[in-house]
């Protein structure tokens, strides 16, 4: 015998700090699909007599969207647990980060809008 034993995990620390950040991962993911889908509804739907619709916003932008919001937190609470050492004060800032990173999202990132029919020099 080699004198090793394979003990299985049963619930430790490390457990419960692998479901915060998987907790996290799909809070964030959850979110920046909320925060996203109201300003893409107009690309979705095509907005007046569907001249806008652009349905990549479907396949480029929302994959994008749900894997930043997913990462995002995860590379602040990781860090920030194994710094700081304590669980809620690295999820505060992770909590922290991903706001901001919405807010950025939604400042940064705003699909193309046709003028609206009244809009324009007149006749």
């Amino acid at each position: 015998m080699s004198g090793k034993s394979r003990i299985r995990s049963t619930g430790g620390p490390s457990d419960a700090a692998g479901c915060a950040g998987c907790s996290l991962a799909a809070l964030g993911a959850a979110t920046a699909a909320l925060v996203w889908a109201p300003h893409a509804a107009v690309s979705v739907h095509g907005g007046f007599e569907g001249e806008s619709h652009d349905p990549a916003v479907l396949f480029i932008d929302l994959p994008l969207v749900l894997l930043g919001g997913a990462l995002l937190p995860l590379l602040v609470w990781a860090p920030a647990h194994r710094w700081l050492g304590r669980p809620w004060l690295a999820a505060l800032a992770a909590v922290a980060v991903l706001g901001l990173g919405e807010w950025a999202l939604v400042e940064w990132w705003t699909p193309r809008r046709p003028p609206s029919p009244g809009d324009g020099p007149g006749v």
